[in-house]
This record gives structure tokens, C-alpha cells and sequence, in this order.
């Protein structure tokens, strides 16, 4: 994978990966829009995105093959990270699963591969499979995806819970619970979170976060986007990854640019002031 410079996080494994990759969200749903979709991935690896996280669920399997065709000739230079529906987590139904992803991937092994959330399927049973696929070099990692403190101190004292590398939960600047809990443990572990829907997703949310006034003035200070202000703020955390969705070569820029952003206390302060951080424990935010 080519770095560009870009920061890294070390998972639990000992491997690294950048700070900064791409999502998948909404992709492979548009036959009109599959070419700009693969552009704008490989844009990514060449700006050292080489990180791009997609799932089972997204465009039920599209977003994959969109995937699969943007690392085509260039797989050494991505760290690909897909995820498995709760349903089809048992000891079958993952290594089904997973055969059906890496066909669509076009590759012979998924980098990370994630529990999407938690289901009717005991951990034990997951984490077993997740394993067998392992040692078959099918998956390099494994770990979770919306999991909270409880869950993760449950799949922790399981076997082969401590080999999880990452857990992927939805944070940002709006939504910072996992501040209470969750991610000083996780930092404690050395357990790498990945952040997804770091700028919201699309609709009256996103809105709310990106015309926040003090978001736009801190933006103003460094002649900046409020969303590149977002991604840097998440990006000057230990042990995060932020994984924002671009489908164009502007906004993919912008996303990288914002890894380079450096706040100063100032700034921290005023965005502390405008989107408070927690004060007691909170429900895990998704969606």
C-alpha cells in the first residue's frame, strides 16, 4: 500500500493501515455511476487511501464488484475490509459468505474481515469460523463491527476473542459516546476503531453537522471545508481510522487533503464548546 505520507494505526494484530480510507456505502446500486465509482477508489489508492472498507450489504454485493474492479492490476496496494450479515454468521453460513466476497473482490483473501453487527449467532460460533478462515489464508484479520464495551469485553474473554484486530462503530464530531467507554479501552487494548459515517450520512443530520457555525469558523481559520475539519478532527485521535465515502475526484482530494489539517488547541476548544463530549455513558450510536 502506498502511504503518501498518510498516518497510520497499528491494529491488534501488529499490521498497519492508514488513518485515512475509503467507504463503500451506496456504491454498486448505479449502473450509470460504476466507472466514476472505480475512479474515484483508485484516486484514493493513488493519494495513499489504500484502505477501502465495503460489505455484503452494501448494494447486496455491488458495492464489492465495484471494489473488485478498482483494485484490478493494483491488489498489493489495497487493504481490503468487507463485512459478513449477523444471518449468515455461523460456522456455514461465514464461509459461504465469505467465498461469495472474495468472487466479487476478484481476490484471494480479504484483509479484515468484520461481523457486521451482532446477531442470533453465538460470538463463539463466529469467532470460530473467522478463525478456521484464517488459517486457510482466506482472511489475514478478523474483527467486529458495532460493537459497545459490553459486547466487546464478551467477545474479549471468548476464544480467539483476543486475535479481534479492529471494531468499526459510527463516530464523528455529532456523535462522540464512544469517548465515555468505549474508546479508552479500546485504546488500552490496542484496539484500533474504525469510524464510519464520520461526516453523517446524507440528509438533515450531515446538515447539522457541516453548518454548524463554529465548524464553519474553525474551517475559515484554515481556509478549509467544514468536513475536512471533521476528518482531521477524528484523524488526531490514537488508534482511529476514518473511512468517508467519495464518488467524486474533488471530494476524494478534499478527504485526503483533510489528513494533512493540523488543529490547534484553539480550534479544539471551540469545536469541544460547539459538540460537547460525553459526560456519562451512552447507547451505542448506529445506523
Amino acid at each position: 500500500m502506498g502511504s503518501c505520507d498518510m498516518k497510520t494505526v497499528t491494529m491488534r494484530s501488529g499490521r498497519l493501515i492508514p488513518a485515512l480510507g475509503q467507504g463503500t456505502w451506496n456504491m454498486g446500486e448505479d449502473p450509470a455511476r460504476r466507472q466514476h465509482e472505480i475512479g474515484a477508489l483508485q484516486l484514493g489508492m493513488d493519494l495513499g487511501m489504500g484502505l477501502i472498507d465495503t460489505a455484503e450489504m452494501y448494494g447486496e454485493g455491488g458495492a464489492e464488484e465495484v471494489v473488485g474492479a478498482a483494485i484490478a492490476g493494483r491488489r498489493e496496494q489495497a487493504f481490503i475490509v468487507s463485512k459478513v450479515y449477523p444471518h449468515n454468521a455461523d460456522k456455514r453460513g461465514v464461509r459461504a459468505a465469505c467465498e461469495r466476497s472474495l468472487q466479487r473482490l476478484a481476490t484471494d483473501r480479504i484483509d479484515l474481515y468484520l461481523l457486521h453487527w451482532r446477531g442470533a449467532v453465538p460470538l463463539s460460533e463466529t469467532l470460530d469460523a473467522f478463525q478456521a478462515l484464517q488459517k486457510e489464508g482466506k482472511i489475514v484479520d478478523f474483527g467486529v463491527s458495532n460493537f459497545d464495551l459490553g459486547d466487546m469485553l464478551e467477545a474479549d474473554a471468548l476464544p480467539g476473542g483476543r486475535a479481534i484486530a479492529a471494531n468499526q462503530v459510527l463516530f464523528n464530531l455529532a456523535k462522540r459516546g464512544i469517548e465515555w467507554d468505549l474508546l479508552p479501552w479500546s485504546r488500552k487494548h490496542g484496539m484500533p476503531l474504525m469510524a464510519y459515517s464520520p461526516l453523517e450520512s446524507a440528509g438533515p443530520e450531515r446538515e447539522l453537522l457541516l453548518g454548524n457555525p463554529s465548524l464553519m469558523a474553525v474551517a475559515g481559520r484554515h481556509g478549509c471545508t467544514p468536513g475536512q475539519i471533521a476528518l482531521a478532527w477524528l484523524l488526531r485521535q490514537d488508534g482511529v481510522v476514518a473511512i468517508p465515502k467519495a464518488a467524486d475526484p474533488a471530494h476524494v482530494r478534499q478527504n485526503r487533503a483533510a489528513a494533512d489539517v493540523v488543529l490547534s488547541a484553539f480550534d479544539l476548544e471551540d469545536l469541544d464548546r460547539a459538540f460537547a463530549p460525553p459526560t456519562k455513558r451512552q447507547a451505542l450510536a448506529m445506523r
